[in-house]
């Protein structure tokens, strides 16, 4: 949740759309609770354990297919004030009366037994799969956004806007991995030059329109009207001045909010009154009719009219003592908002929360145990171990589970064999780069098709292990079909048998692929090239015998008496000779025309003479 009041709509305009690069080689941090919660919200009740399906889909995703260095964090023992936050909207949910419970004593800071069940497996699932998840001492988005600041990773992945009040530089909200740009990302160096609000602006919203440990806030108190509000004080005073209205009361509110006005730069001192002069009440300028009537009004004559114009609906006029009656009356309404908003603020008992603002801007570390960036390490996954784990809770067969984490493996080959050229390196133990197919496009972005020979081990072996593998996949098949829900799915690698060989096919970063066989990406473009040159050529011949039997223009295939009756060069133009006449009245007769005896004797006479 984060901060209430509809806060990502206020964050809205400063957010970015990125592509899939955006993430390749970058260290990000996920909140692991907002995956589970956000994955069985979409598919709960379609699939079997949605959490761990999809937290398997999307870490795999995140790892290959955008190039991310995931850590993973989970959530620790929440503050007691999230503990009361969170028994309150159970109870607001239910429809209970929640009066008495700020008044109950010990209420249970531990979480929902199934809910805490399931973060303890996918824990389980992401440590078989190699990832880094470290535990925080309270809430994930807290450890995520120090993280983010201390510069151990480059973005934040969660839902909980309140990050950026634990000090969070970029955050990811959402990920779509089937779109052309599927990357929502949230930068706070935008926030502050487009809204114009820092750290601590955004921590006094939070206690004014509420947050996870004080679902209420003000009553009375938007986010629009928040924002306007905190956006009178400066970044480093705010807090203060929030003190200040709350704790000396609802009698020196007038007081409290005349200094703040002071302080935003109001104006204070008032000049000396104008008086009013009397109005046109045609023109609406200053001046009486019958005077004009006299003398011309000179606002008028700006416009080089000689008489009073009737004023238009709406009409304001531009005098000096209407201008500044007009910012007098709305200066006005401002002052009196701002009281009124200062008045809401100290009939709030208790306000600030100085536990809610210290747990925001602590800088002490939130993580269980301590840690060094350089202890972050990825290690490869545990096929074995996954197959057996994934065949116990999702009842998956194990070819599934291999051909679904092979584009893992493919990319943390790849990236070995960037760091280390010579070496030798097989896929599975089994399969050795080949070479590249062909450009494959997907949701707009390029990759290379990447052909994985399988090591000969003897036809007989080869063969019998393929007819295996078939099966497999052909037992497979109506698995996939039940799990009706693809959301966050991998891409599945092809199976390609050719001349008694196997290959796998797999779809990679072209720049990894690059970085690692420099000499086979090279010899591809000049094939690609060769191959696009004698298809070029091959169109331009073709062209060309086509071209030298196409009739170019229209005459060729009309019949134009126009361009036949043209003189030749040396002739006369007005003179027509016998054959041209001949041509017209053979044409003539065999052009439909209506009978000559339904033809008055003038119409014929303009015919034929």
């Amino acid at each position: 949740m984060g901060v209430g009041g509809h806060f990502w709509d206020l964050l809205k305009p400063c957010c970015r759309i990125e592509d899939v690069d955006f993430l390749r080689d970058k260290k990000v941090a996920v909140d692991l609770s907002f995956w589970v919660v956000q994955n069985e919200t979409a598919i709960k009740g379609h699939v079997r354990n949605p959490h761990l399906r999809l937290i398997f889909f999307r870490t795999i995703n995140l790892f290959s297919k955008f190039g991310a260095y995931p850590v993973f964090v989970v959530d620790g023992v929440p503050s007691p004030l999230k503990a009361q936050a969170r028994a309150a909207r159970f109870y607001r949910a239910t429809g209970f009366d929640t009066s008495s419970l700020s008044k109950a004593e010990g209420v249970s800071v531990e979480r929902n037994p199934v809910f805490t069940k399931h973060i303890q497996e996918c824990v389980e699932l992401l440590e078989l799969l190699g990832m880094p998840i470290l535990r925080a001492n309270g809430e994930a988005e807290a450890l995520c956004a120090q993280l983010n600041s201390l510069g151990c990773v480059d973005a934040c992945i969660t839902g909980d806007s309140d990050a950026f009040l634990y000090g969070a530089k970029c955050v990811i909200r959402s990920l779509l991995p089937n779109s052309r740009e599927p990357i929502e990302c949230y930068h706070m160096s935008d926030i502050e030059a487009g809204l114009g609000l820092g750290r601590k602006q955004m921590v006094a919203i939070s206690l004014l329109v509420g947050n996870d440990h004080d679902l209420q806030g003000v009553p009375g108190i938007g986010t629009d009207t928040a924002l306007r509000f905190i956006k009178l004080f400066s970044e480093d005073e705010v807090l203060n001045w929030l003190y200040e209205v709350g704790k000396r009361g609802i009698l020196s509110v007038n007081t409290i909010s005349k200094e703040a006005l002071d302080c935003c730069g109001s104006a204070s001192d008032e000049t000396a009154v104008m008086t009013r002069s009397p109005h046109c009440s045609h023109c609406g300028h200053p001046g009486s009719k019958r005077d004009h009537l006299k003398v011309p009004c000179e606002y008028c004559n700006a416009y080089d009219r000689e008489t009073c114009t009737q004023k238009p609906v709406g009409f304001k006029c531009e005098c000096p003592y209407c201008i500044k009656e007009r910012c007098s009356k709305e200066q006005k309404r401002h002052e009196t908002w701002r009281i009124k908003v200062c008045q809401k603020i100290a009939a709030e008992p208790n306000f600030p929360n100085n536990k809610i603002i210290d747990m925001y801007l602590s800088s002490n570390t939130v993580c269980s145990e301590e840690f060094d960036g350089s202890s972050l390490l990825w290690r490869e996954p545990q096929t074995d171990a996954l197959v057996d784990f994934l065949g116990f809770h999702q009842n998956w067969q194990p070819a599934f589970i291999r051909q679904r984490i092979l584009p893992m493996l493919s990319t943390i080959l790849l990236r070995k064999i960037a760091l280390e050229p010579r070496k030798a390196l097989l896929l599975y133990g089994q399969y050795a780069f080949h070479s590249i197919q062909r450009v494959k496009i997907k949701c707009g972005h390029q990759f290379y098709s990447v052909k994985w020979k399988r090591a000969s081990l003897g036809t007989n072996t080869l063969v019998n292990s393929n007819s295996i593998e078939a099966a497999e996949i052909q037992q497979m098949e109506p698995l996939v079909v039940d799990e009706s829900t693809k959301l966050d799915e991998s891409d599945v690698p092809q199976i390609l048998v050719d001349d008694g060989s196997m290959f796998l096919l797999t779809d990679e970063n072209m720049n990894l692929v690059r970085i690692a066989f420099p000499e086979k990406v090279d010899g591809f473009l000049r094939k690609k090239e060769l191959k696009e040159s004698k298809a070029r050529k091959k169109i331009e011949v073709h062209s060309g015998d086509k071209s030298s039997g196409t009739q170019r223009s229209i005459t060729d295939f009309f019949r134009c008496n126009k361009g036949s009756s043209q003189a030749k060069q040396g002739e006369d133009p007005m003179v027509v000779s016998e054959s041209d006449m001949g041509d017209f009245h053979r044409e003539s007769k065999n052009a439909r025309s209506p009978s000559p005896s339904n033809l008055s004797r003038s119409v014929k006479r303009r015919l034929f003479d």
